[in-house]
């Protein structure tokens, strides 16, 4: 009686949705918590709204099959950020498949930082800073702004600039980052970045972007690059092809971030200038979430407004890391300085 009554309702279920409607517009995905964190355990049930029986039902995310224990489902995903959560079940053999997005955050608040100023070197005013990088002791940059774009070789005691070459006009020259002997920078809205040879500037090619519309900031873990372009997304560059390999997301426990600047890779994080404050991000390069603040308040007080300066622009940006000296050298478009800083746990 009961596996006649079973067959009978699907039927009558199927005549009911017009023999071809999506039988999944009967069904909704409810989550415990608004507020979803990495590592918890989350409540999950399958509304059913017209009660028909369903069998064989597993929960997906990101391909992977997501394992449910006591109604809870185990949120030990290797990424954060914007989610779909998908629920996969059938009714008598057909399979339906349900949607539900949702955001996966940090299983922890950011630690707070400070810094240490250990050293204040000569830096160009009229370089209106995108990107900033050490490579055997000697520093690059690269500058922005249409008709003052340029890269250049600099020694960072004295502020001389070595070497350097301006860009096309039309470009608003962003981020780089130095990999295998080459010299790679963005561009900021043009769609395109290029490839240098380090030793001469010569330039070897031109890339363009994919899903990501912008040029930001580039950093590399000597395996791959890492390109920010304005929104939540950090991307992965082949550094070969250029092509965009995936992304991680930045997110803290409270809410998804957007404005990562200037990268520098360090040990398995991104120390990433956030656009327009004086702080910088620690973003964990695996799964995207952002485990340091760093307050840097106070430091552009310590810089003299010349005649290139721009006000509501000038800002804190260019971040690189010199591996013998242990510290970290930052400063910001325009100013006259360049701070060499330790960070400190607040």
């Amino acid at each position: 009686m009961g596996k006649l009554f079973s067959i009978t309702g699907a039927l009558l279920f199927f005549l009911g949705c017009g023999g071809n409607a999506d039988p999944a517009k009967h069904f909704s995905i409810q989550l415990e918590n608004k507020a979803i964190q990495q590592n918890q355990q989350l409540g999950v049930a399958l509304k059913n709204k017209k009660e028909i029986e369903i069998s064989d039902l597993h929960y997906y995310i990101d391909g992977k099959q997501i394992p449910v224990e006591n109604g809870k489902l185990i949120l030990d995903l290797p990424t954060l950020g914007n989610k779909t959560l998908i629920a996969k079940f059938k009714i008598e053999e057909q399979t339906v498949e349900v949607e539900k997005d949702f955001r996966l955050l940090a299983a922890a608040a950011p630690e707070v930082y400070t810094y240490e100023i250990i050293n204040s070197y000569p830096h160009d005013t009229g370089a209106y800073t995108q990107g900033l990088e050490f490579h055997n002791g000697t520093l690059y940059e690269s500058t922005g702004k249409k008709g003052a774009s340029t890269v250049r070789k600099v020694n960072f005691e004295t502020g001389e600039v070595l070497q350097r070459i301006d860009m096309d006009a039309s470009v608003f020259g962003e981020g780089i980052t130095i990999m295998n002997d080459k010299l790679y920078q963005l561009t900021w809205q043009s769609g395109f970045g290029y490839v240098y040879n380090l030793s001469n500037f010569e330039k070897i090619k031109n890339f363009t972007y994919n899903e990501s519309k912008q040029g930001w900031g580039l950093c590399n873990d000597g395996n791959k690059i890492f390109k920010s372009d304005g929104t939540e997304k950090i991307w992965f560059l082949d550094p070969e092809t250029l092509e965009e390999q995936g992304h991680i997301e930045t997110a803290t426990n409270k809410s998804i971030f957007n404005m990562a600047n200037e990268l520098e890779y360090v040990n398995g994080k991104i120390y990433a200038n956030v656009y327009q404050k004086e702080s910088m991000m620690i973003i964990d390069a695996t799964s995207g979430a952002i485990e340091g603040v760093i307050n840097f308040g106070g430091l552009k007080s310590k810089v003299k407004k010349g005649a290139e300066w721009d006000e509501g622009n000038s800002v804190l940006n260019g971040v690189a890391y010199h591996p013998e000296r242990e510290t970290f050298f930052v400063t910001g478009k325009n100013w006259d300085k360049l701070f060499e800083v330790k960070i400190l746990k607040k």
